[in-house]
């Protein structure tokens, strides 16, 4: 009797001894993985870990990316140009290390910028965001870029050195994005907040959701992998094929809506359109109505 169970005693015994060993080997090989913040693992969204993959001499990534999406590094021949920018225009808030922490400042007072990657930078600056016209408002507007292209690349350059990270200058290539997969991926992760009709709305605490109209291209994919303000990172979940698509979507049927079943009444959307158009109806037939009446 005792021989029949002795073999699965040691079995189980080898299994609740292993498996913790098997566990602590595993923790510590994944804790030599270091990962950049707010990123995935997952190829062709966003990442180096991409199709194409190009490096210099020295083995830097100069770009990478896929038929989709070209994500190309800001040249480091920009970076002096670019911190004598940050400190001619950021630094009072973001402190002379782009940390967050500004001369006799406290910590944690103004965003530490170290890490967020080229995009990150490029989008607030391009967008007119920053600098900021109102450093305490809830929410910073889109305004008219302060700085050039050129001069918001070469800020985006020298914060990157300080701490490398991704993701970098989008570049899509919109000639094979499908703008049907767009519409059905804007209406399940975008149209929440930005409504359907892409005019934005409001949100909470004073905050909202901006109007994606004469965006360019690549600032809408910056958008969607950096996640600015309360809007969230699109990384994993989204590949640059899906964001793509997003992004023909935003700058064709939403910035230049061909309105096929009549006028567009200013985009104001399918629930107040309806409410015009049965105003519009209602009132034509109460005056045909009228009409009539009046003539018998």
């Amino acid at each position: 009797m005792k021989s029949r169970f002795r073999v699965p005693f040691i079995a189980i015994a080898a299994l609740v001894v292993a498996g913790p060993v098997v566990g602590l080997a595993s923790a510590a090989v994944a804790s030599t993985t270091v990962q950049t913040p707010y990123q995935t693992g997952r190829s062709n969204a966003g990442t180096p870990n991409s199709t194409n993959v190009t490096k210099d001499s020295s083995g830097n990534i100069v770009s990478y990316g896929n038929s989709a999406i070209t994500y190309t590094a800001p040249s480091s021949a920009l970076a002096a140009l670019g911190q004598s920018l940050f400190l001619e225009n950021c630094a009072s808030c973001h402190g002379t290390q782009a940390n967050g922490v500004p001369a006799n400042g406290t910590s944690g007072a103004f965003p530490n910028l170290v890490g967020l990657g080229p995009a990150t930078i490029d989008f607030w600056i391009e967008s007119g965001r920053m600098p900021a016209a109102d450093p305490r408002a809830v929410q910073a507007n889109r305004r008219v870029a302060r700085l050039t292209h050129e001069q918001a690349l070469a800020v985006a350059a020298w914060v990157n050195s300080l701490g490398p990270s991704y993701p970098d200058i989008p570049s899509p290539n919109l000639a094979s994005a499908n703008v049907s997969n767009g519409a059905a991926l804007f209406a399940l992760n975008c149209a929440a907040c930005h409504t359907i009709e892409g005019d934005g709305d409001a949100l909470a605490a004073g905050t909202y959701a901006p109007s994606l109209r004469n965006i360019p291209a690549y600032q809408v994919v910056e958008a969607i992998r950096t996640g600015p303000g309360n809007m969230p990172r699109f990384t994993g979940n989204l590949s640059d094929f899906q964001v793509a698509d997003i992004v023909k979507y935003v700058t064709t049927e939403i910035q230049h809506p061909q309105n096929p079943g009549g006028a567009g009444l200013g985009g104001l959307g399918p629930v107040a359109e309806g409410f015009v158009g049965l105003l519009l109806g209602v009132g034509l037939l109460a005056l045909v109505g009228f009409w009539v009446g009046e003539r018998q």
